[in-house]
């Protein structure tokens, strides 16, 4: 695509263009990064592996090192070892590290995740042998976007077992950023920055949270995100769930904490009922809550 419809050369061609951009970039004592555009469509054995282990020769020549970014630019890659070359990732970075003599500190991946595959063929490329990952904050990019630091971060922490110094709190902060300074509108169910990645509707799922968080959360939230598990209240909340939502929200001590037996929970419960008995839709805001619960607990319930 990109040298017979784009550049409108001939491989050769194409091959003498790039390798002699690098000759500049080598004599003017620059270390050069060489993206491989589009390379989950090329013909990687007739061009990649040459043109790869031509730059590696002038790479030793010159004494220069040179950085091979793979770039999946349409999102075409899979994770699959089994996947003929050039859609698999496993091969790709096997081939460019032991067919082109490419290190693997010198290796990357450039993602995209037009088949929701971005996150996991970034991780596939790293176990594989790619040093680095190429990602955006929140995975903003190119049609449907590249793959999210956020997402790399958690992914790099569940293979290596630790952070490594990484403060992942930063990341809500970051979310933050983007609502409210730049007004970015986040999707709530983005995992680990949407309003509801870590908000449960159904009751029975807050009845969970109440007796123990780690039953419905998918880890302390508030720990590492600095994002303490919630629930929104609804049609389908049930008692456990305004419990939940109460003692969340008005961050009540543990000896304080109150359970859907409680009376004003009950009552809570009733008045939201009759409002879905009379055509409700959306689920209830915090601040219609906290007023009724002013009204039911005769003002003896109040927000900390």
């Amino acid at each position: 695509y990109h040298i017979f419809n784009k550049l409108k050369m001939t491989r050769k061609q194409a091959m003498d263009m790039y390798l002699a951009t690098v000759a500049e970039a080598f004599e003017a004592g620059v270390m050069p990064r060489c993206h491989l555009e589009d390379i989950t469509r090329a013909d990687f054995y007739g061009f990649v592996v040459p043109f790869v282990n031509e730059l590696m020769n002038m790479s030793r020549d010159a004494k220069i090192p040179v950085r091979i970014r793979a770039c999946d630019t349409m999102g075409y890659g899979v994770p699959y070892p089994e996947v003929v070359l050039p859609r698999s990732v496993p091969g790709i970075i096997y081939g460019l590290h032991h067919y082109s003599d490419v290190p693997s500190e010198l290796l990357e991946w450039h993602g995209h995740n037009d088949f929701y595959k971005g996150v996991a063929n970034a991780a596939t490329a790293w176990l594989y042998g790619a040093s680095g990952v190429n990602c955006s904050l929140l995975g903003i990019g190119e049609r449907t976007g590249n793959v999210p630091l956020e997402a790399m971060v958690m992914e790099y922490a569940s293979l290596r077992g630790s952070f490594d110094g990484m403060d992942p709190t930063v990341i809500t902060e970051i979310a933050d950023f983007y609502k409210n300074e730049i007004g970015y509108n986040i999707p709530p169910m983005t995992p680990f920055v949407g309003k509801h990645f870590n908000v449960t509707r159904a009751g029975i799922h807050a009845d969970g949270l109440l007796k123990d968080e780690e039953i419905y959360n998918i880890f302390n939230t508030k720990k590492i995100l600095n994002r303490p598990a919630s629930v929104l209240i609804g049609k389908a909340s049930g008692l456990a769930g305004i419990a939940y939502w109460i003692n969340a929200n008005y961050n009540l001590p543990e000896n304080e904490k109150i359970d859907k037996k409680d009376p004003i929970v009950i009552a809570l419960k009733e008045w939201i009922d009759a409002e879905y008995e009379d055509g409700r839709q959306t689920t209830l805001s915090d601040e219609e809550l906290e007023c009724k619960i002013l009204e039911l607990s005769n003002g003896k319930l109040i927000k900390r």
